[in-house]
């Protein structure tokens, strides 16, 4: 057993699989198979089930022991060298617009700071953030959490549709009196929270739209319909502006979406210090109605296994 196979042994179980985890790292499979043969071999144990990828009582005990380590490694490396390390996931729209303020803050603090952003969409920020591959993740709070993952709220995204302006459309209630909608629908993937939630409630109201063509981003979903391709899905996001000749339409009775923010280690000074300057400039684009306290300053929601923080 060496540092190394240890290494390898970590990645594979993060990517549940030899094949995942090859590509991950940019590995030959077999290289990879054989090294981790090896590993097995010197401990005298199975550590996982191949098809399907699933770690023996043995393996979890090894991963147990090597995980913190390994998820800590490049933090590790930037405060030895002299600096301070955070990985950062978020939309487009967050990292453009908004983070470069919060950065231009906590820099006062941490002079010696060392940014790694991460542009991605829900599902894989999520996936990032359990995997320890992103310290702080801006993004679209599930109904669960995985463990050891903190949660804490920003705004509710209400869900609009985007039109053209020169689009009869003038309501969403003109699409849901029709017998079948011919418009096409632009959106994100299917397992996105914003298409779950909306494709959802069209169900309760059974009415059926299905999508007419998926995109990577909301910012696509916007120029799609700019070009005249259809109707598209979105959110209305505090301080975003949308194309000049593109209108939003309102949808009241479809729930909106919570935004928030994602950390695994509850105690590091950095992720705070982003964590609160985030918390303090959704607070100043998006003030809560009179009478309610600041994102900042609330309580986690009643959403199960959201973690309240401590500070």
């Amino acid at each position: 057993m060496n540092v190394h196979q240890l290494e390898l042994f970590f990645h594979v179980v993060l990517n549940q699989g030899v094949s995942a985890a090859a590509r991950a790292l940019e590995k030959e499979q077999p290289t990879l198979s054989k090294q981790i043969n090896e590993l097995e071999d010197s401990l005298c144990a199975k550590l996982y089930h191949r098809r399907p990828f699933r770690l023996t009582e043995k393996g979890e005990t090894l991963f147990r022991a090597i995980e913190p380590f390994f998820r800590d490694l490049p933090r590790l490396e930037q405060q030895v060298r002299g600096g301070d390390l955070i990985r950062i996931g978020a939309s487009p729209v967050f990292l453009t617009d908004h983070l470069p303020a919060v950065e231009r803050q906590v820099r006062k603090a941490f002079p010696n700071l060392h940014l790694v952003l991460c542009e991605s969409n829900q599902p894989q920020l999520l996936q990032k953030i359990e995997r320890g591959e992103i310290d702080l993740a801006i993004t679209l709070l599930p109904d669960q959490l995985p463990g050891k993952i903190f949660g804490r709220p920003l705004h509710q995204l209400p869900l609009v549709l985007l039109a053209p302006k020169e689009h009869k459309l003038l309501s969403a209630g003109q699409l849901w009196a029709q017998p079948q909608i011919h418009v096409p629908l632009i959106c994100l993937a299917p397992e996105e929270m914003i298409c779950r939630q909306f494709q959802q409630t069209l169900k309760r109201m059974g009415i059926q739209w299905r999508p007419g063509m998926e995109v990577g981003s909301l910012a696509l979903v916007a120029r799609y319909v700019q070009e005249g391709y259809g109707i598209g899905l979105s959110v209305r996001i505090p301080g975003a502006t949308l194309p000049p000749k593109v209108r939003a339409i309102e949808l009241p009775d479809f729930p909106a979406i919570p935004l928030g923010l994602l950390w695994r280690d509850n105690q590091d000074k950095l992720v705070r210090a982003f964590r609160e300057g985030i918390e303090e400039r959704a607070a100043r684009i998006a003030p809560p109605p009179h009478g309610q306290t600041p994102p900042a300053k609330c309580a986690a929601p009643s959403v199960k296994t959201i973690a309240p923080t401590t500070h």
